[in-house]
């Protein structure tokens, strides 16, 4: 079986074809400029050439049936014909209440898509729009697969959900936490039971997805109990351009002080804040490691301020679930940044975290990076959502 899995942004489309039967990646790539002039198809067959396609796509339906012609092409393809291709999975950021799990796609589920662009007013619509182009480019005899990013976290108890605002807020507007790249956190939770050769059930594993975008969860018996995000990804810990938690006075105070709208505050709280904001230099860590192995403050306090709030999810996460068995580093810098994760643990020694400082330097790569005998092993492990994603579309279209 065939997967290609397809992840539509508003002007970007990235796409893996899987083959299910190896879990092999035959080929993948990237629509960029979507009805942006300079519009180009970046297409890597496996074990072939990367090939460029500068070609206009006024929208996804044209990027689609680029992508569609490249899997097809007779010099850098890898099928003979759109026949081979047995699903369609779709990465949704927003599933809102409606979903706890993957669904096959629907006119009903496309309307519950549809309902969340309130939630998720930047992504939704673009998720909605990769599911339509597919059915518009190869019609709606191949079965298509809605994963969402908040599934996952669908499982967390409701007293770890809800805000402290009046109950209507939650009932009439939805407003709650939700979380988000619950595809990474069960991906890496499911691959931690494999690594320590444990059923997941038994396990309480505290999963750190470090990126640009960073979340921690929670999870429990192979459940999300908990998570840093919340109503929006903008929630939890100081990421490279985003705020992370702060006090929800801050906010009219900004606007007051600064004579600024809620869009110029929304925009600097998700643009020009976190590790960004505070060291004035990058959002990158590279950027900030190499400044503040240079003796810049301003770096070294954003890098301090990242790890310190990684490391306070770390030990409420393991309070909440009375104890912790492993803790998972991944993601961009999770998985390649030896010096965060060593700073994200430091001093919890006495909760049996302890790192290897040897093991430590592996980058990219699956390992156990625990000092020999610590009762809690720290894992490095390698997110791949789009697997996740094609696995998810493989089960349903067979079920």
């Amino acid at each position: 079986m065939n997967v290609l899995v397809i992840n539509a942004g508003s002007s970007s489309l990235k796409y893996q074809l899987i083959d299910m039967a190896d879990e092999s990646v035959t080929a993948k790539g990237n629509c960029e400029r979507i009805g942006i002039d300079g519009s180009v198809l970046k297409h890597a067959p496996a074990g072939g050439d990367k090939v460029e396609i500068a070609k206009p796509m006024k929208d996804h339906t044209d990027a689609i049936k680029m992508v569609l012609d490249a899997l097809c092409d007779k010099d850098h393809g890898v099928i003979s014909s759109l026949s081979e291709i047995s699903a369609v999975g779709h990465r949704v950021v927003h599933g809102g209440e409606l979903f706890n799990g993957s669904v096959l796609i629907t006119d009903e589920v496309k309307a519950a898509i549809r309902a969340c662009f309130d939630l998720a007013p930047l992504h939704n619509p673009a998720n909605l729009i990769g599911i339509e182009a597919c059915e518009n480019a190869i019609g709606k005899d191949i079965p298509q697969v809605g994963v969402f990013d908040t599934a996952f976290h669908q499982t967390m108890p409701d007293y770890a959900y809800m805000y402290g605002l009046p109950y209507e807020e939650y009932t009439k507007n939805k407003i709650r936490k939700y979380g988000f790249h619950g595809t990474s956190h069960k991906y890496v939770s499911q691959r931690a039971a494999a690594m320590l050769n444990r059923p997941i059930e038994d396990l309480k594993i505290v999963t750190c997805h470090l990126g640009n975008g960073s979340s921690i969860a929670a999870v429990k018996g192979g459940n999300s109990i908990d998570t840093s995000m919340g109503f929006t990804p903008l929630d939890g810990l100081v990421m490279g351009t985003r705020s992370g938690q702060i006090d929800p006075a801050i906010i009219p105070y900004m606007m007051k002080k600064n004579d600024m709208t809620v869009s110029e505050v929304d925009a600097e709280l998700n643009k020009e804040s976190g590790v960004l904001g505070v060291s004035g230099i990058s959002s990158d860590f590279r950027d900030l490691t190499a400044a503040a192995h240079e003796g810049n403050e301003r770096a070294q306090l954003a890098l301090n301020m990242f790890t310190y709030s990684v490391k306070s999810y770390i030990g409420s996460y393991a309070a909440a679930m009375g104890g912790v068995d492993a803790v998972v580093f991944t993601a961009g810098i999770g998985e390649n940044t030896a010096e965060v994760r060593a700073d994200s643990v430091e001093g919890l020694d006495f909760m049996g975290i302890t790192i290897d400082p040897e093991k430590n330097k592996v980058r990219g790569e699956e390992a156990d990076i625990s000092k020999d005998g610590a009762p809690v092993r720290v894992l490095v492990i390698p997110t791949n959502e789009e697997l996740m994603i094609a696995r998810d579309t493989k089960r349903l279209v067979e079920q």
